[in-house]
């Protein structure tokens, strides 16, 4: 009797020993890296495969080291029927822990990298946006001009153009026309509040005095935007815009600017006659084309939209314009311009800058 007592007890003791080996194993192995250091494995997950397979596939690949473990651990978790298909790129020195819950998540969607730069026009970022297959170019061309869509994220226009900021982003490819557009649009308005709120006092003159609003800023940084790649200009440029716009002396409230001559020729769907005679270089016939809503020599005040897509730099020139009296300017031919306050001025510069420079070509 007394010697079954003691094979009891021994008994008793070997399996609250085993029950506690169990349960420390328990506790430490989802985060028990299964080698050290490891080695860099490629696990390809068949679709379609069911977890017993899934197991067999992570032991061969040396990924776990206990199959039964590794099953009750995910059957715990209640993740064993949420394996992914895929291919996998992973080291034998990860967790338990960290392997299942890469395994659940799918492997990550690859990403591309695009740059919008500054000034370029809807067209030309629909093609940069095509050509690293973010989305497709039919369905972003349609949805730039979709006016439900556009009125339904807050685009003040009736097209997509200038709104859509330029900067650097990552996308998945094969993207949604929508979500891709929607996301240029949403950094644009992060610029342009945060832009608004640090100059409001000069934004509110804007309104004051002209009647804008976020639109109407956006079209003259837009042009400030195409007129000159010099920094330090883009703050003198919008001033000199706003000078003709506002100075009763001036008339009339001509911008006189050939990038939005370039742009009504270029961009929009129907153009005028004298457009579609248009092969690069503006002409006497260009400069006098009435039917052309984008001529500034012909169109007092702003042209009907935005010309290309600004930056923080052109938005922040207008909102922040430096005050002077310039009412003209011209290229120097060094990326460059001349500024004149009067007329009389500026034929001198147009002749020593620009005339001279063609009769000695």
């Amino acid at each position: 009797m007394r010697g079954a007592l003691v094979v009891f007890g021994v008994t008793v003791a070997v399996v609250l020993v085993t029950l506690i080996m169990l349960y420390r194993y328990a506790i430490h192995y989802p985060d028990r890296p299964t080698q050290e250091p490891g080695k860099a494995v490629e696990l390809v997950v068949p679709r379609g495969a069911a977890f017993p397979k899934v197991v067999v596939l992570l032991a061969e690949k040396e990924l776990i080291s206990n199959k039964f473990a590794f099953r009750v651990f995910a059957n715990y978790k209640g993740e064993a029927s949420k394996v992914r298909a895929g291919s996998y790129q992973l080291k034998t020195s990860i967790t338990p822990r960290r392997l299942l819950n890469t395994l659940v998540h799918g492997v990550p969607a690859p990403t591309v990298r695009v740059t919008i730069p500054e000034g370029k026009n809807m067209l030309e970022v629909v093609e940069i946006l095509a050509k690293a297959r973010i989305a497709k170019r039919a369905a972003l061309l349609a949805e730039m001009r979709n006016v439900h869509f556009l009125r339904r994220i807050g685009v003040p226009g009736d097209d997509m153009e200038g709104f859509l900021f330029p900067d650097t982003y990552r996308f998945r490819t094969n993207r949604p026309a929508q979500f891709v557009l929607k996301t240029l649009f949403a950094k644009h308005k992060r610029v342009f509040v945060r832009k608004r709120s640090k100059f409001i006092k000069s934004f509110d003159d804007l309104r004051r005095k002209l009647g804008w609003g976020h639109r109407e800023v956006v079209i003259l940084a837009s042009i400030v935007e195409k007129e000159t790649g010099r920094a330090f200009e883009r703050p003198i440029i919008a001033g000199v815009f706003l000078n003709r716009l506002t100075f009763p002396r001036f008339n009339p409230k001509l911008l006189q600017t050939d990038p939005t001559i370039i742009y009504g020729c270029s961009v929009p769907d129907e153009k005028s006659p004298a457009c579609q005679r248009f092969k690069g270089r503006i002409r006497r016939i260009h400069l006098n084309d009435k039917e052309n809503p984008y001529n500034t020599y012909a169109h007092t005040g702003l042209p009907p939209g935005p010309i290309c897509n600004p930056g923080a730099a052109a938005l922040q020139a207008v909102l922040d314009p430096k005050t002077s009296r310039f009412l003209y300017f011209v290229s120097k031919n060094d990326g460059t311009h001349y500024f004149s306050a009067t007329r009389e001025e500026h034929e001198r510069a147009v002749d020593k800058y620009q005339r001279r420079t063609k009769r000695g070509s």
